[in-house]
């Protein structure tokens, strides 16, 4: 019986992609409009879309869809050009190989994707980092699916009734990012929220949320176990 629903941000969360992650960013912005941003939006929790929309308006560009659809689909291309140096260039964060492994073990657990990534690029990062076979894609929701992150959490829910053939509670489904984006999506789809400082906000900050858990990472398999499995059903705050 399916007791959990685990949705996983990617980024920052299960691992640091490098500054390859932003660079394909810049070129694919370039790529459609002649040149690439003057400058970084913070990119931490938004969704690939809503970046790239960001970074056009930079540029005095008008995000409309047909340039933004452009832009994604030299995105895409950009990763898997340089797909093969993300893990030169990156890291999988502490603890998650450990934490994802004792996961995939227990029968009654479901880990998928809850990420502002288009889903090919989450793809190509979870395989870069070996990853891909602990954390279901087929499970989960992506930037692909929306540009507002808030829609992803019903969209991961119903993906994952229709892949497992059996519902799982709010209060048995886990959010587990490392922003504040993270908790607010979590909210909005009625679900728990773990967040982790191991991307750009420190613990402290984090801690100030009214997250259901917050860690300073997934260094320590049984307390995130007993976080994420070992949780007790009762109301959601």
């Amino acid at each position: 019986m399916l007791r959990r629903l685990l949705l996983w941000d990617i980024d920052g969360t299960l691992v640091r992609a490098g500054p390859l992650a932003a660079e394909v960013f810049d070129r694919a912005v370039g790529d459609v409009v002649g040149e690439p941003p003057p400058g970084r939006v913070r990119m931490s929790g938004k969704t690939d879309p809503l970046i790239v929309g960001e970074q056009l308006r930079l540029l005095g560009v008008e995000p409309e869809p047909g340039t933004v659809e452009a832009v994604l689909d030299r995105l895409v291309a950009r990763l898997a050009e340089v797909s093969d140096l993300l893990a030169g260039q990156g890291s999988v964060c502490p603890g998650v190989s450990e934490v994802l492994s004792e996961l995939a073990a227990d029968p009654g657990v479901a880990s998928g994707v809850l990420t502002g990534n288009l889903r090919p690029n989450a793809e190509v990062k979870l395989a870069a980092f070996g990853l891909d076979g602990l954390v279901d894609v087929g499970i989960g929701a992506f930037g692909s699916d929306d540009i507002d992150r808030n829609a992803l959490v019903p969209i991961a829910r119903r993906r994952a009734t229709e892949r497992l053939g059996s519902a799982v509670a709010p209060a048995d489904t886990w959010v587990i990012g490392d922003t504040p984006r993270d908790l607010d999506c979590a909210r909005a789809g009625g679900v728990r929220c773990l967040l982790v400082a191991t991307g750009t906000y420190p613990v402290d900050e984090l801690g100030a949320l009214g997250a259901d858990a917050v860690l300073p990472d997934l260094g320590d398999t049984r307390e995130v176990l007993g976080i994420l499995v070992g949780a007790t059903r009762t109301a959601l705050r």
